[in-house]
């Protein structure tokens, strides 16, 4: 995948997360449009309830499988219901808008649609007894093709919508806690049984693998945890790994040798540093960039590898901000991407 990796998007590109705050999916639509044209994700709205969050979009494009709410979040369900039709309208209703600004300002060069892993979904989401998916091989299995096969399909239709090429990105949170065996049981006495890492890398690696074969284009996988598993999802065949660059503190050590070998081997890192929150201060571009100066330098690489193989980003999902600061957040990675250029020519 590394050849398709570096065909999909150039130096000087920004991108976000994924989700914005607020429920207007025209509005949304249009930011995104206007703020990141050159990989512009698909907007998420969780604010609009079940249905709208990472958890019960994926849900909703499941393949012969369905869900359903229930008070500790999502259960499945014997056959699609009032909750499925919800998850399946709103993200109808977001591509609807998305065509209609994508028809207003031009087609962007690259669409990235975001979806919950199948380690993150299967641990999210919970069988009719109340354990959860992951802890039932056959569930797992039968979740983890439905996933892929109705991502496939989803990346189809927002390709057609779009005019523009398509990359997927998997949104998976909760590996480090499936990794450590830090998820609760139903009882909340005890902790699911950690999945060891060549399992949970074997089952990631085949939905990458399927999902670029289809799409020909690189997959995305992103972990926010201040020590995501970087080797194992470098293994597993990832295009290219989301993490948040402000929480990664002091690179040394084996870490280090594991963000180093990503780079070595072209694999783009996109790094969360524009704050999901206003900062109190004013927002200095050089003070908000400088942690990816500072891993760049650590991990002995120059200003031009930087610029080549980093994609800032925000350093999650917008979802907590004000409007308009998620507005200023997206024009601030657009503005480092720049920066990032600028200091490789210098």
């Amino acid at each position: 995948m590394k050849g398709v990796t570096e065909a999909a998007w150039g130096p000087g590109v920004a991108t976000a997360v994924g989700s914005l705050p607020g429920t207007d999916p025209v509005e949304a639509a249009r930011t995104v449009v206007g703020e990141l044209p050159d990989l512009m994700p698909v907007p998420e709205l969780p604010a609009r309830g079940g249905g709208a969050d990472i958890l019960g979009r994926t849900a909703g494009l499941l393949v012969d499988l369905a869900v359903e709410v229930v008070p500790s979040g999502y259960r499945v369900a014997a056959a699609p219901g009032m909750d499925h039709r919800r998850a399946v309208d709103l993200l109808r209703w977001d591509l609807d808008a998305l065509e209609q600004a994508v028809g207003e300002a031009g087609a962007p060069r690259v669409v990235k649609v975001q979806a919950a892993g199948p380690w993150t979904l299967t641990a999210g989401v919970e069988l009719m007894r109340g354990h959860r998916v992951l802890t039932d091989h056959g569930a797992l299995r039968d979740f983890t093709d439905s996933l892929t096969e109705g991502l496939i399909a989803h990346v189809g239709h927002v390709a057609a919508r779009t005019g523009s090429r398509v990359v997927v990105q998997l949104d998976e949170p909760s590996l480090p806690a499936v990794l450590k065996g830090s998820l609760p049981t139903p009882s909340g006495y005890g902790n699911v049984s950690a999945v060891p890492e060549p399992d949970a890398q074997r089952l990631l690696g085949e939905v990458i693998e399927k999902l670029g074969e289809a799409t020909g284009s690189p997959v995305v996988v992103h972990c926010c945890a201040p020590r995501p598993p970087v080797e194992l999802l470098r293994r597993a065949g990832a295009g290219a790994i989301s993490l948040d660059a402000s929480r990664l503190g002091d690179v040394t050590g084996a870490f280090a040798d594991e963000l180093g070998e990503t780079w070595e081997e072209g694999v783009p890192l996109f790094l969360g540093l524009v704050p999901t929150a206003e900062p109190a201060g004013q927002a200095e571009l050089r003070r908000i960039a400088q942690p990816a100066f500072d891993l760049a330098t650590r991990l002995g690489f120059s200003k031009r590898t930087l610029a080549e193989r980093a994609v800032p980003t925000p350093t999650c999902g917008l979802a907590g901000a004000s409007p308009a600061w998620s507005r200023r957040a997206l024009s601030l990675t657009q503005d480092l991407a720049k920066l990032f250029a600028d200091e490789a020519e210098s």
